[in-house]
């Protein structure tokens, strides 16, 4: 029989413990975060026959070198920890060892109800770098642009609504030229016209509609230190906004270039219309994986990813709560898919529809068909093969159109073609998933905590 292991992770040590099958410790020890440390860490832990090593993260540095040293590695969460220390300890006392101890024992004895952790390919990894290290630049960027929006509200509104974003990268080089009102003081028509024809502006407004919006915009009425330290802080907000738009865009190709070349990416780019819409596919493979092993069924891929709800039951009473405990950024994926999709999918648009006639608000209506993506995602994934609406059974039945005929009715196969085609207009479809690169997904919280 093999023998069991528990492990409390820490930023400098890990408290590890090692017991056999009846619960007898063969080991406690404290091991170094460095080198040293975890290579004796992973020699002890291969000596010892260890079968499996208990854990309260699923990734990170330490856990690649356990899977390294070929070991099988159980994630637990937290709370599952936290909550099962009342079994060994009732005054509610707490210690890395102590916490060790814990892991073990679970490790152990309830091994059966949590999921061995899988590992995914080297592409994935990679994939999954790269779409979180660019939402967290894209928050830094939101973060930015919020207290620069705020800034210029104290004192000169004018250019935040001058052209399409104050992100964009001809807002912020008006901003840079002309941070402050008093330097814009001497800006005319010709000379704002010189400055859209150097930026290449493709806004399609006139400079004379450009300065008259302006100029309507309120003024603000500071002395001239402030304006000069408001001025100097606009130019700091500026320079600090441009670097992170520029490598947002970067990330972005390399998204996509690693997308088309991973083996699933084929499976989740045919889930967008437009084939410009990288972002949310990535964020959807990167997050799910390439374990087939790791979501055995769907509705486990629906409860990870947030989009099926939590159900309640005490005596007669009967709820279905929203789920808090799953993978966040699953969830934003899989909310910004069902978000873009219900623009322009007839059977997506129906299950919508569906949702909020039944009196759902749109959060609610989005994870409802978020889930029915969910079921076509994970057969999709499953059997590798991408998305075709012409094997999706129930969009064909939801299209189907029949005229009556003396001998039955029959399939209106033109009727039924533009049923499929003429959901909307090809630009409102590429604009709704054109949003995902944004990293903008609508919004998952509820307002209320009920969820259907």
């Amino acid at each position: 029989m093999g023998h069991y292991a528990g492990v409390d992770w820490a930023a400098d040590k890990h408290d590890v413990r090692v017991c056999d099958e009846t619960g007898e410790e063969l080991l406690a020890a404290t091991f170094a975060h460095d080198e040293k440390g975890l290579r004796a860490l992973c020699r002890a832990l291969a000596r010892l026959r260890v079968e499996l090593v208990a854990i309260e993260r699923p990734d990170g540095l330490l856990v690649e070198r356990l899977l390294d040293a070929g070991l099988r590695v159980l994630p637990m969460h937290p709370k599952q920890v936290a909550a099962a220390r009342a079994r060994f300890r009732a005054a509610g006392g707490k210690s890395d060892r102590f916490d060790a101890f814990v892991l073990c024992e679970l490790a152990r004895t309830d091994s059966h109800r949590f999921r061995v952790l899988e590992p995914d390919s080297d592409e994935t990894k990679a994939l999954r770098a790269l779409t979180r290290a660019r939402e967290d630049l894209v928050h830094a960027r939101v973060a930015l642009c919020s207290q620069l929006r705020a800034e210029l509200e104290r004192f000169w509104p004018g250019p935040i609504g001058l052209f399409t974003k104050l992100d964009s990268p001809i807002s912020l080089a008006f901003l840079e030229r002309y941070p402050s009102p008093a330097d814009a003081r001497g800006l005319g028509e010709q000379r704002l016209g010189a400055f859209l024809a150097r930026q290449r502006y493709s806004g399609g407004q006139k400079p004379t509609d450009l300065l008259s919006k302006l100029r309507r915009a309120p003024e603000g009425r500071v002395g001239e230190a402030e304006l000069a330290a408001r001025r100097a802080l606009v130019l700091a907000l500026v320079t600090a906004i441009k670097p992170l738009v520029e490598q947002i865009k970067q990330l972005t190709e390399q998204i996509a270039t690693a997308l088309r070349e991973h083996p699933d990416g084929e499976i989740f780019l045919s889930l967008f219309r437009d084939p410009r819409s990288v972002v949310t596919a990535a964020e959807l493979l990167a997050e799910i994986g390439d374990c087939r092993a790791r979501y055995p069924t769907r509705d486990t891929l629906a409860a990870d990813a947030g989009q099926a709800a939590v159900a309640v039951e005490s005596g007669r009473r009967k709820t279905a709560s929203f789920r808090c405990g799953c993978n966040k950024r699953l969830r934003g994926a899989f909310c910004t898919l069902a978000d873009s999709t219900r623009h322009w999918h007839p059977w997506a648009q129906d299950r919508y529809a569906a949702a909020r006639a039944r009196g759902h608000e749109h959060p609610r209506a989005l994870r409802t068909l978020g889930r029915a993506w969910c079921r076509i995602v994970w057969s999709c994934w499953q059997r590798r093969t991408p998305y075709d609406p012409a094997k999706h059974r129930a969009l064909q039945q939801h299209c189907t159109v029949t005229v009556p005929t003396p001998s039955g009715p029959v399939p209106d196969l033109p009727a039924i073609q533009r049923m499929l085609g003429a959901a909307v207009t090809e630009p409102v479809a590429r604009r709704a998933e054109r949003e995902a690169l944004d990293s903008k997904p609508p919004p998952a919280t509820p307002s209320r905590r009920l969820m259907s």
